[in-house]
C-alpha cells in the first residue's frame, strides 16, 4: 500500500508524461494511439528508467516510469525517456514487435530520445574479471544467479573468472559458498 505521497508522485509522473506525449506526438507526427496506451509508474525499478510492455492479446501498450528516475533526473533527461519508451509503444502498436534496431534508432534520433539512459541507481554488486589484461566488469542490481554463483559463470569479454564484489561492504567472492559466507558474515548489514 501506498501513502498519500507516493500517490501524489505518481499522479505527477504520469501526467507530465501524457502531457508530453501528446506535445510529441502532435509535433512529430508520430503515429501513436494514445487512447490505447496504458501508463504506469513503478516504485521498485532501480536499473531502468522506462519500459514498454506489449501484449499482443489485448493489443495493448504500456508504458512503466520508474518513479527514482524521475527523482533522479532533470525533467529534460526524464522526458527523454519517455520519448523513448513512445517509439516503443509506435513499434508495437505498428508492427507487434519493438528492440532497438535501426527502425527504433531510426524514429528516437528524430525525437532525440536516447538510446539508453545514464544510471540513476547506485549497483548493489560489481562483477570484475580476474585476468590482468581484461578490464571488464557488470553491475548488478540484485543477487542474481551469476551473483550468487559466479563460478558457474565466465567473463563477458575474455572468458575467464571473475569475482562480485558488495558494492557497500566492499567484501568479494568467486564461489557459491563465498557469497554465502559473505552474506552470513554481513548479516544485516546485508
Amino acid at each position: 500500500m501506498t501513502d498519500d505521497a507516493d500517490h501524489t508522485l505518481a499522479d505527477e509522473i504520469l501526467a507530465r508524461a501524457r502531457i508530453h506525449a501528446r506535445e510529441v506526438v502532435a509535433e512529430h507526427d508520430l503515429p501513436v494511439d494514445l487512447e490505447a496506451l496504458e501508463w504506469a509508474v513503478s516504485t521498485r525499478a532501480k536499473r531502468r528508467a522506462g519500459a514498454c510492455r506489449w501484449d499482443a492479446e489485448t493489443e495493448t501498450a504500456t508504458i512503466v516510469l520508474a518513479r527514482r528516475a524521475y527523482e533522479a533526473y532533470e525533467w529534460p533527461a526524464f522526458a527523454g525517456i519517455v520519448r523513448h519508451e513512445l517509439v516503443h509503444a509506435w513499434e508495437f502498436q505498428a508492427f507487434g514487435e519493438s528492440g532497438h534496431g535501426s527502425r527504433f534508432r531510426e524514429r528516437a534520433a528524430a525525437l532525440e530520445a536516447p538510446r539508453h539512459c545514464e544510471e540513476f541507481a547506485d549497483p548493489r554488486y560489481v562483477l570484475r574479471c580476474l585476468e590482468p589484461e581484461c578490464d571488464w566488469h557488470a553491475k548488478r542490481h540484485r543477487a542474481s544467479k551469476p551473483v550468487k554463483s559466479p563460478d558457474g559463470y565466465r567473463c563477458g569479454a575474455c572468458g575467464g573468472s571473475y569475482e562480485v564484489e558488495h558494492v557497500d561492504s566492499g567484501r568479494t567472492w568467486t564461489t557459491a559458498g563465498g557469497y554465502g559466507g559473505a552474506k552470513a558474515a554481513l548479516s544485516e548489514e546485508w
